[in-house]
């Protein structure tokens, strides 16, 4: 089989992808290792930035999220035992919309298949060879039988940990790596938020983070330990906990009930540069994770796949190699300043065990500014619904 470009992962990031590069009638094929109904389980954060809507709006892929998506002006900062509110479109004009990655990838695995486009599900043992040539190619297996896939290039959409970054010589490639000392506990339940916008709080019990994929269903988060385990969270246990870390109007009216789902993640930075290897690009959590505090993974993944998609069309369709030859360059400048952003709201709102007091009296006077200070709420703001690529 031969196609212009094979596309590694099945998750957002290659389905989009996948989108574009076919509604400009450049041919490529999608190869995803876990079966449709195991990527549709994924659980994910949904917060969309103005620019992330707009590129699924202009590919004919917001029906659904214009009907459903929540759109919110503001998010909310709590300290001290009280709620401050940061009015994002006030601030910049703009918008973020609440919608679960899981609906943005049910949107584009129907698109995938209104469009005919390949995809093949439970790929097994993907292997990629020649990248670093005129003629690259992608190996996989399937019901017992082995495929190869001749291409000319290939994107590797595939996470954090897929073969495509795995592939590249160590030699070749650098990574900057943080891992932070505790985790997220996660809870989500089909009671109504507690508030309309989300809200991030700082607490001398550790940070808490009141968030929503609809009306009436919450998804809730409380720092914890790394070494703790879900087994020891009952849901009355985690209600409790949360309602300490907000303010008192938020823990007295927050409805309450079982959770349908309850997880530990673990927080860190990653990057790896280049994000180009001859004829082998990197996208989305295959290039660089970023903490959930700045809402930044999914959006991400998005402006990468925007710019990716342009390059390799121009690349087709006009002949010229400027765009895939400058991607690496151009996307690691903006994943920096997600990083950078991602890496101060963690900071800011978390307690870190080896800071003391100091570390938390240096939050405190860093909240108290940023709620004060317009230049220093709109700095929050611009990151916060995401800056130009």
């Amino acid at each position: 089989m031969r196609v212009q470009v094979a596309i590694i992962g099945g998750g957002p990031a290659g389905l989009l992808l996948g989108h574009l590069l076919s509604q400009a009638s450049v041919d490529n094929i999608v190869l995803e290792q876990r079966s449709r109904e195991y990527v549709l389980g994924r659980i994910r954060a949904g917060v969309l930035e103005q620019g992330t809507v707009d590129l699924l709006t202009s590919a004919g892929l917001a029906r659904r999220l214009h009907k459903q998506g929540l759109v919110h002006g503001g998010v909310e900062l709590c300290f001290d035992g009280s709620r401050h509110r940061i009015d994002l479109h006030g601030l910049t004009g703009k918008n973020v919309t609440v919608y679960g990655q899981t609906e943005v990838t049910h949107d584009l695995m129907d698109a995938r298949d209104a469009l005919g486009a390949s995809i093949v599900y439970e790929a097994a043992n993907v292997s990629v060879h020649g990248f670093d040539g005129a003629s690259p190619r992608v190996r996989y297996e399937k019901n017992g039988q082995t495929h190869e896939v001749e291409c000319d290039f290939i994107a590797g959409c595939d996470g954090y940990h897929g073969v495509s970054r795995a592939s590249v010589p160590e030699a070749s490639l650098r990574t900057y790596e943080r891992v932070y000392p505790f985790g997220w506990l996660g809870l989500m339940a089909d009671v109504p938020p507690v508030s309309h916008e989300l809200i991030y709080s700082n607490h001398e019990r550790g940070f808490a983070l009141c968030s929503m994929r609809s009306p009436t269903r919450s998804r809730y988060y409380v720092q914890c330990s790394l070494s703790d385990k879900v087994e020891n969270w009952s849901d009355e246990r985690f209600w409790d906990e949360l309602r300490r870390r907000l303010d008192t109007r938020a823990a007295e009216t927050m409805i309450t009930g079982p959770s349908i789902e309850k997880s530990i993640a673990p927080l860190r930075s990653f990057v790896a540069e280049p994000m180009r290897f001859g004829r082998l690009f990197l996208a989305g959590d295959a290039a660089h994770i970023v903490p959930p505090t700045g809402a930044k993974g999914l959006n991400l993944a998005v402006s990468d796949v925007r710019l990716l998609s342009r390059a390799l069309i121009e690349y087709f369709k006009e002949g010229s190699a400027v765009g895939i030859d400058t991607y690496s360059e151009r996307c690691l400048r903006h994943v920096w300043k997600a990083v950078r952003f991602s890496w101060w709201m963690t900071s800011l709102l978390h307690k870190f065990p080896d800071t003391g007091e100091f570390g938390q009296k240096v939050q405190h006077a860093e909240l108290e500014y940023l709620v004060g200070s317009v230049a220093a709420s709109t700095s929050l703001a611009e990151n916060y619904v995401g800056l130009p690529s």
